[in-house]
């Protein structure tokens, strides 16, 4: 009988008890002891999110790699495309140039007929200037005909077939030009050298010749 009797004051207590708790929570004198009690699980969850997230990247890091050793391909070959298509724009825009300097020069020499040859092969001796273009006797091409480029004379035929033609540039050894020397109207023999280097010989004393002075030349000579 006497344990019944104090089962309502225990509920009484209890639910005083819980008022009271209520009370202070809403009043905000337990947010201290709140936190001071959550602190623990906060930091256990920032824990396993940690480890979780270091897991996935681990397992995904495969994947990953494989991707971007695969892009890295891909814009390596994308990369080479471009620079050969760079290159192949310079040779053209080369040609372009090469080609309007020979048209200028050729408008500038109106007495003068002028046929466009290529270089296709060169002499492989070492002390030897010679080239092989692709014009020869059925181009109308004759041995001891001067070969010019934009920037003046480069030498002049010595053997011609049906197809091609040999050319003696003026920086071989045995190469013999005569030129004239302006402004100082004073004639010289232009030689080339086994360094590929040219000099003027045969220059007379009293000439003033000065850096910088214009030689001029017909492609004709003695070698």
């Amino acid at each position: 009988m006497n344990g019944q009797r104090r089962r309502p004051w225990q509920t009484v207590v209890m639910a005083l008890i819980a008022i009271g708790i209520l009370l202070l929570a809403l009043g905000g004198f337990l947010s201290s002891l709140t936190q001071l009690l959550l602190t623990p699980v906060f930091a256990a969850q920032e824990w396993l999110t940690t480890r979780y997230q270091a897991f996935r990247d681990l397992v995904s890091a495969p994947t990953d790699l494989a991707q971007l050793r695969q892009q890295n391909a891909q814009l390596e070959a994308e990369v080479a495309r471009l620079h050969t298509q760079v290159i192949d724009l310079q040779q053209q825009v080369t040609e372009v140039e090469i080609l309007s300097a020979l048209l200028d020069f050729a408008r500038a020499q109106p007495q003068n007929v002028y046929k466009a040859a290529s270089v296709i092969s060169r002499d492989p001796r070492p002390f030897m200037k010679y080239v092989i273009i692709n014009l020869g006797s059925n181009d109308g091409v004759l041995s001891g005909m001067p070969v010019v480029s934009a920037e003046g004379l480069v030498g002049h035929v010595v053997a011609v077939n049906a197809n091609g033609a040999r050319v003696k540039l003026i920086t071989d050894p045995s190469s013999s030009v005569d030129v004239r020397i302006q402004p100082a109207a004073v004639d010289a023999i232009l030689e080339g050298s086994i360094t590929s280097d040219l000099s003027l010989d045969l220059i007379p004393q009293e000439a003033e010749v000065q850096p910088g002075n214009l030689i001029l030349t017909s492609g004709l000579g003695g070698g």
